[in-house]
């Protein structure tokens, strides 16, 4: 009987140790920064407004289909995010937030477009591009009028996220079951080049300057790095398991891939091609650590218009981890929805 006591009590001493460091290591936010985070939550089906400077949760929207990924048009003040969809629903629209006052003003319809995913806003326009991993098109459209302007085929096959070129009217569209960009000139309206690159092509962004294009495969584990003049691959670089996203600095002097499987941020000199350093995302050390922090799969990549901070979607702990660009480390968490994903910021 005694033992039985004992052994009780010290049971009990251990789940209140794991206990109070669970509540301990609970995401802390420390640093202070301009402008309003929205980050897109999966399963939660919303999207949580966090203010930077503030340190605290504005609100959350929720939305009736699940959302995945979003973009901003600065000029009119609006988030606007995909409607995914459930494993039984498929999405066929994108919602547009005021972010004035964080209300959803309305939905628009992509028509047969399903599934849409990634999502870009154009430059000194009111149109946003919305790709589908069903429709397997680009949709260009018009936020004010309501209207969908144009649906240019990829010519692929679950065509995913997209990056805009910075000066040229071009579209370069990462094809997951085709392991391929498609670059589309939204000017002619079509298809001027398929790059094959991989077997599974997911993560894409480009250069400040728009030389290369770099995309992750997310089977093989590299990073195919892609001439925009030539259309050529110029270097592969090995990557950690399953990097989902990429994302460059401001000053496009790095870049920041995420490794979904091995819970870290890899950091690579764009210029070299050489890694820098390894962020490793708390949840891996060990059983405890693992159930604190839950195991870390990092995701969406978004940098501050400052330059000093990158956002990181902890999609399985329900976070954004908050990375220095001066130093690459992580300096605060942000405790969001369930399974966050996209992410986008408003000045």
């Amino acid at each position: 009987m005694r033992k039985i006591k004992l052994l009780a009590i010290t049971f009990g001493l251990i789940l209140l140790s794991v206990a109070a460091v669970y509540f301990i290591k609970q995401p802390s936010y420390s640093i202070k920064t301009e402008g309003v985070l929205y980050v897109v939550n999966k399963v939660s089906s919303s999207v949580t407004v966090f203010d930077l400077f503030e340190g605290e949760q504005i609100k959350e929207i929720p939305i009736e289909l699940e959302p995945h990924e979003a973009t901003v048009l600065t000029n009119l003040n609006k988030v606007i995010v995909t409607n995914y969809g459930s494993p039984d629903i498929e999405g066929k629209s994108i919602t547009v937030i005021n972010a004035d006052d964080n209300i959803i003003e309305k939905t628009i319809s992509l028509g047969e477009s399903s599934r849409p995913h990634g999502i870009i806003s154009f430059p000194h326009s009111n149109n946003v591009g919305v790709v589908s991993d069903i429709g397997n098109d680009l949709s260009v459209v018009n936020i004010e009028t309501d209207i969908v302007e144009k649906q240019i085929p990829t010519q692929q096959d679950f065509s995913h996220l997209l990056v805009h070129h910075p000066v040229k009217p071009l579209v370069y569209i990462a094809n997951i079951n085709s392991g391929s960009v498609s670059v589309i000139d939204v000017e002619q309206d079509k298809v001027v080049k398929v790059i094959p690159c991989s077997k599974r092509a997911e993560g894409i962004d480009i250069t400040p300057d728009g030389s290369e294009i770099w995309v992750t495969n997310i089977k093989e584990n590299f990073i195919s790095v892609i001439n925009t003049k030539t259309y050529k691959t110029t270097a592969h670089i090995e990557s950690g398991k399953e990097p989902l996203r990429l994302k460059f600095s401001n000053d496009g002097d790095h870049c920041l891939i995420s490794n979904s499987s091995d819970g870290i941020v890899s950091v690579y000199a764009t210029k070299t091609k050489k890694i820098i350093t390894n962020i490793v995302i708390p949840g891996n050390k060990n059983l405890l650590d693992k159930v604190i922090y839950r195991t870390p799969r990092p995701v969406g990549i978004l940098m501050h218009p400052n330059g000093q901070y990158a956002f990181v979607s902890n999609i399985t702990a329900g976070r954004v981890e908050v990375i220095d660009m001066n130093n690459f480390t992580i300096v605060s968490s942000i405790k969001v929805g369930k399974m966050p994903d996209g992410l986008a910021f408003v000045n």
